[in-house]
This record gives structure tokens, sequence and C-alpha cells, in this order.
């Protein structure tokens, strides 16, 4: 569904008098729809800045706009504006999966053109989008006769605040590429960061820093200029170049979601609103989906990807697992180290992998015809250890491979600091491959998670095939010592997941086990499906251990594809509560976590429809339930609820809540 309001484009007589008259001194407005927010485009002496204001509130103080380009070419001043037009859109489109069915994109626009003074007289556009919970802006570089083929060596953009803030972040060009635990600091003890970067204002407002629609360009982190002045930090190529760009060009567009309750940035739909609309027309074979995997086992010491004796991915264990996912209802099995490639030092040698010629113990046509006939899904795995080029080198034969043997699903990873020897994941090497991947995928209607990934923005509307990836700490971190704190998920929805879906593989059902401490009670696990969302999630325990485990219903009856999304009540990194409806049916499910610390929340069921009854299927913490010292103590209940009833839900130390509202 696609309905269009009001799409208009104005030009100020006012306004094309001040810069006629005026050329390099320019200062202009721009309001969101519900006019709770402003930003205002100054140009002065030659340099332009921004700056963003929600109520009375500054939320971005003015910052530099431009670049520099190759041999210190300032492209960033000696301006004169040339034209500033007006646009608004009020629209509604489906999405064909998500967190909503269905997304507003409303929004007032702002497009100024620049031109330098003197000299070159090149042209710069900035384009402002103004929508009622953030902005986005992106550059463009028109096709010109001064500006062709050019080299970007640094991005000036800048998100200074007013004061310094307090933020949750993790840090940029690490080895481990986004697999960190958050921080909570000022903005002035910050490292160079990457995006989503979320910050609690002094004065009540939060606001979380990122990119959408990256395609060809550089990842964008954020490094300090000083205490809280922000400046844009693209991810450069081992060159030192951070861009190799040709005009006409479009660079991604920077976004900063703003609101002044912590819960809501869940519900934010600006990074989809920014990308344009699917490039796939035919959209029916991209489905959501659990599964369950061969890779757990990997972690816990039971199996290994390589040969010996050992092997996870044998002919035997998956058609055992086939009959797991059959006998409980999950549609779709990972199967890794299937492959060639797993032998001795699979990381450092990803130029071993081949991607068509399976292990002697794995009979890849029996597995897949034994899992169709039983309706099962299998997910592909292509490893690379970042040696793309042997992997694009196969690309096409090994997608081509899979469609044959009816897998619709591949997970990609790319273990490594580093791609190619030498280029990081989120630089332009990287997105581009990213993205090739993604596009050829596509071609042979393949849908891809991918692991150790260039970060989400937004781009599953333009390709809803690209559909999940990891790109953060999941649980495998669980099984080390040391892994997750409890208060890890408590920060995950309001910074990685903002950027889209999340493969955090929950499910863990074996928690004390003595050697592998997982940071959670059992209903916490639970809750994740709730509050983590992805469209792709997996049930990720070895599959005997949800034998004769109530808990499990849970996990088989909550969908991963929903109708619309709420956000009750957070803390970051303390506590969240989020509710989803589920797409194919009248119910709906609440997830709710906590941190170390126990809590009780209270929570009105008025998101529920209006004039319907449920049956509220609960699975709480019990009652002396603790992640350290009672991990599986729960509490399952039944109770008939409406819109009016109010929830009083107690979380244990580590602790979680799940429940299923039943539409009678």
């Amino acid at each position: 569904m696609k309905t269009s309001r009001s799409v208009q484009t104005l030009l100020s007589v006012f306004l094309i008098l001040l810069v006629t008259s005026c050329g390099s001194g320019v200062k202009k407005q721009l309001s969101s729809p519900d006019n709770s927010l402003k930003l205002t485009f100054t140009l002065t002496e030659g340099k332009a800045t921004y700056e963003l204001s929600k109520g009375d509130k500054v939320v971005i103080s003015p910052s530099e706009l431009g670049f520099i380009l190759s041999n210190n070419d300032q492209f960033n001043d000696r301006f004169r504006v040339t034209d500033i037009s007006e646009a608004s859109l009020d629209e509604t489109w489906e999405q064909p999966w998500g967190e909503d069915r269905y997304v507003r994109n409303n929004y007032n626009q702002m497009a100024v053109s620049l031109e330098e003074k003197d000299g070159l007289k090149r042209k710069m556009n900035i384009i402002f989008r103004l929508f009622d919970d953030g902005l986005g802006f992106r550059y463009e570089f028109p096709e010109q006769e001064n500006l062709k083929e050019f080299e970007v060596m640094d991005e000036l953009t800048g998100f200074n605040m007013p004061r310094d803030n307090m933020a949750w972040w993790i840090p940029a060009y690490r080895p481990e590429r986004y697999e960190y635990l958050y921080r909570h600091t000022p903005l002035s003890a910050m490292d160079t960061v990457h995006t989503p970067l979320t910050i609690e204002t002094k004065d009540g407002l939060y606001a979380s820093i990122h990119e959408a629609a990256l395609y060809d360009y550089g990842s964008m982190t954020i490094c300090r200029s000083d205490s809280s002045n922000l400046k844009c930090d693209i991810t450069p190529w081992s060159t030192g170049v951070k861009a190799y760009l040709k005009a006409p060009f479009k660079t991604p567009w920077r976004m900063v979601i703003v609101t002044d309750d912590a819960a809501k940035l869940v519900e934010s739909r600006m990074i989809l609103n920014l990308n344009d609309p699917s490039e796939i027309k035919d959209m029916s074979w991209i489905k959501p989906t659990k599964f369950m995997g061969i890779w757990w086992g990997m972690f816990t010491g039971d199996y290994t990807w390589a040969q010996g004796p050992k092997h996870g991915a044998t002919t035997k264990n998956a058609i055992k697992y086939i009959d797991y996912c059959t006998q409980f209802g999950i549609p779709a099995l990972l199967i890794e180290g299937w492959n060639y490639g797993w032998d001795g030092d699979w990381v450092g040698e990803g130029y071993k992998f081949e991607y068509t010629k399976p292990y002697p113990d794995f009979d890849i046509e029996k597995v897949c015809s034994y899992a169709a006939s039983k309706g099962v899904n299998i997910i592909g795995h292509h490893e690379t250890s970042g040696a793309v080029m042997n992997y694009e080198n196969q690309i096409d034969s090994a997608f081509a491979y899979y469609q044959k043997l009816g897998v619709k699903y591949v997970k990609t990873g790319y273990v490594n600091s580093v791609l190619a020897g030498k280029e990081l994941h989120h630089s332009q090497y990287g997105v581009r491959h990213y993205q090739k991947v993604a596009e050829l995928a596509a071609q042979y209607h393949i849908m891809i998670d991918a692991h150790e990934p260039v970060k989400g923005t937004g781009i599953q509307r333009t390709w809803p095939n690209f559909m999940s990836r990891e790109g953060a700490r999941g649980q495998e971190y669980e099984s080390i010592t040391n892994g997750n704190p409890p208060e890890h998920e408590a920060i995950l929805p309001f910074t990685r997941i903002l950027s889209g879906g999340m493969d955090f593989t929950p499910g863990i059902f074996y928690i004390d086990n003595p050697n592998k401490k997982i940071s959670s009670t059992l209903a916490k696990q639970l809750s994740y499906y709730v509050v983590i969302y992805s469209p792709i999630v997996m049930a990720a325990d070895l599959p005997w251990h949800y034998l004769n485990q109530p808990a499990f219903k849970f996990i088989q009856d909550v969908p991963c594809d929903w109708d619309k999304t709420i956000g009750i009540n957070a803390v970051i990194g303390d506590y969240v509560t989020i509710a989803r409806k589920d797409r194919n049916s009248d119910n709906w499910y609440l997830g709710s976590l906590t941190d170390e610390n126990a809590r009780e929340l209270t929570v009105t069921l008025s998101f529920l429809d209006e004039g319907r009854k449920y049956t509220a299927e609960i699975y709480a913490d019990g009652d002396d339930a603790d992640w350290q010292n009672n991990p599986l103590s729960i509490s399952i209940t039944t109770q008939e609820v409406t819109r009016e009833t109010t929830l009083t839900i107690k979380l244990a130390p580590g602790g979680g809540y799940a429940a299923r509202f039943v539409a009678l």
C-alpha cells in the first residue's frame, strides 16, 4: 500500500532576493512536519554550517559541512548559494518484512545548491530532510566540467554538541571490528567510535548519530575535535584515501534520531525512509525464518568445523538435526563446516575455501533432498576469512550451486581483522564487496545473513534479501570466560539494532553449564526474541537441550516478522521493554529484560487492540531466579487480559520476561 498525500516544491521569492543580494551570507530555517524540530542552515563568509534544535533545546550546535580532496584541496569554503528549494512528502509504504508492516514517510526537505565563487566554480548540493523524529542530510556532486573523478581525503561534517553529554559507544579501527562491549562515558572520554552513536543530553534528550544508504563510500565513524565537538571520520582505504568518487555522486545520508524518551528510539524508521524503494520487484521469495544450526556445538567443544573425529557437518548429524527441526516446528537449519577449507589455520588461509566441494563425510545432495522432504530449509554457509577475492572468483558458481540444491538462505562470514589482506571491512572497498554479494545473491533468489559485516544502513528497504547481520558481540561470546555482561542486551536495542536486524543467536537453555557460564536467566533468553530484532533468528542451543523444556514453547510460538513495534519503557543499559504485534495473526508479544540488578516494572497493556480479550502466556523469572546462582528458575502462567490490564513485571538479577497475548 502506498498513499501519497502531499508532494510540492516551493521557492520563496524572499529567499531568491536574499540569495541574489547577499550571495555568501544566507540563513535559512526548516521545520519538521509537527514543528518540533528546527534545522538552521547558514552560509557565512563562504562557509556552510547547520544546527538542529528540538523546541528550545539545542541538539546539534553549529557544525561544519564540506570536504577536503586530494592535494589538500579545500572544498568547504568560498561558496555562494545559487538556489534553495523546499519540498515535502507524506506517504505510507509497506515493508515485505520488518518491525512494522506499514511505514509512514513524512518529512520537509530543503535542497541548498552551492557553487565556489571563484576559481573552478565547482558545485555541490546539500539535501536536508527533517522528520518528526530526526534529521537526515546528504551531499550531492552534480555532473560538471571541473569535478569529474576525484579523491575524498576527509569529510568535514560535524555533529557538535553544546555540552559534554553521556554516550554509549564502541571503538572503531580495532581488530574485532564491531565486536566490543559498549562503554558509557562523557563525550570528552570517548574514543573514535562506530555508529550508531547514542547520546543522552544534559537536558533530557536522546540523540543517535548514524548514516543511511551507504553505497560505494567508506563507513562513517565519529571522532572528537575537542570535549563535545564531534566530527565525521570516513573509514579509509589502505592508501589513506577515504573514497574514490566520480561525479555525479550522492553520499550516504548523515542522520540524527532525536527523542525525549529512550524507549521511542526503537520506533524510528527514518533509516528506512532515507533509502530508496526495493530494486527487487518480485519479493515473494523473501521470507523471514527461525532456524537451528550445527553451530553452537563448535563453541561448546562438541564439534569442530574441520575434518576429524568431532567433525560437526556430517551427513549423519545433519539428518539428525533436520529431524529435530521437524519435531520442533523450526523451519530452517544452518550447517557450518561442510566444505573444504576448514582444516588448519582457516582464519589465516581463507584462500583455501572451496564453495562447491563438500567434505567426504557430508553428502550435500542427500542432506538437501532429505530436508526438502521434511519441509526444512537449509541455510548455507560461506566463510571467507576475509579472502574476498577467492570468494568473488567463486561466488557465481557458489550461488548457482546452492540454487540448484534448493538452498534459499546463506550466512556469510569474514573472520579476519582485514579484507584482502589490507582493507578494513567498513572501508569503501568492503562496502563495495558486501553490496556486490547482496545484489548477486538477489539474482539467485538467495537471502543473506552476513557475519563480520559492514554495519546496516537501512539498505534492506532497497535490497530486502540482505536480511540480517551480526555486527556486534552476540551470544557466541558467552562461550568464553568473561563473556557479555547482563547490561549488554539492555544497550543493543538503542545502539547496534537501530541500524537493522541483528543475528544475536539467542535461545541458550543450558545456562548452568559449569564450563560455559551464560549471563542470563532462562526467561531472559526468551525475552531476546522480542527485544533483539532479527528477521532471521536462531534457536541457538544444541537441540537436545530443548527436549522436555516447557519454556521452549515460547520460541516455537514467537514470530520473527512483525506488524507493529512499540517501545514501552527503557533506561539504556539498565532495562528495556518492547511490545510487538505478529504480522500474520492478531497476537501480541512482549519482552522485557534487565541488567545485573533486580527490578519491578509496571506495564499497562494499552497497546493491545480495542475491544479484544487475550490469553496471556507469561514466562517470568521465578521468585528465586538469579543469573549467577539460579538461572533456570522460571514461572510459566496464564491469565486473561485486555488493554486495560496492568502487569507487574518482576525481573531477577540478569533476568527477563516474555509474554504471548493470544487473541480470543
